[in-house]
């Protein structure tokens, strides 16, 4: 405090101080309500920023989905498009033999069919701008060790990019674009197919796609306690 404010102060009668100080409390007090206040509005108007968001995201990813399935609708490739998320899994046996990373003559013509309208699809531009990564997934059995599978699922997962950006890949529109996205990742035998014992059925490829808003979404479930335990 100021020696002048002291000095104001000590010529005042005590009840006279405590009124001062009464009312410099209630004009702090005034303040840090008007600041909570604001504080609690910039946090609504995120949330529900964040909220148009996850629908316009959900509804992003629908019609993908949507796309995908319009695209392949008539394909005689054997794959699966999971209507909640869009992943497409091909059986391992399409690609791999058992135990190997070494893409079979029958994968290849697959990928050679299936990334060019995949890839078409998922990049344009009206998807594209929500476009946050392409997810190449191999997954194994559960025979093995927990590393090995993860080698051998990784091993596999990269076999299929390094496949498509080979010079022997046909060349298709939205190549060199799909290098900003795509990456490939070994899951070992962690994410195996609910109700799936069969091990062709669990040693699979599969390719998915994340949009920009999906970790909020995820995070958002974890604090509403929707992710399912």
């Amino acid at each position: 405090m100021r020696a002048s404010a002291r000095v104001r102060l000590a010529g005042l009668k005590e009840s006279e101080r405590t009124d001062y100080w009464m009312s410099y409390s209630d004009v702090m007090a005034a303040l840090i309500l008007m600041f909570v206040l604001l504080l609690t509005l910039v946090m609504l108007d995120y949330v529900a920023a964040k909220q148009k968001g996850i629908e316009r995201v959900l509804g992003i990813r629908a019609q993908l989905i949507r796309e995908l399935n319009e695209e392949f609708k008539d394909s005689k490739l054997k794959m699966r498009i999971d209507p909640a998320t869009g992943a497409v899994t091909f059986p391992a046996g399409v690609f791999f033999a058992f135990d190997s990373d070494v893409i079979s003559p029958e994968g290849m013509a697959y990928l050679k069919d299936f990334v060019p309208k995949y890839v078409k699809t998922i990049l344009k531009p009206e998807y594209e701008r929500y476009l946050a990564q392409v997810i190449v997934e191999g997954h194994t059995d559960q025979r093995g060790s927990y590393l090995y599978n993860l080698d051998l699922s990784q091993r596999r997962a990269y076999a299929v990019v390094r496949a498509i950006f080979s010079e022997d890949f046909p060349d298709f529109p939205g190549r060199q674009k799909l290098q900003t996205y795509i990456t490939a990742n070994g899951r070992s035998y962690t994410c195996p197919v609910p109700g799936e014992t069969d091990p062709q059925k669990l040693r699979r490829v599969e390719f998915h796609f994340r949009l920009k808003e999906d970790e909020f979404i995820k995070e958002l479930k974890s604090l509403l306690g929707e992710d399912g335990g």
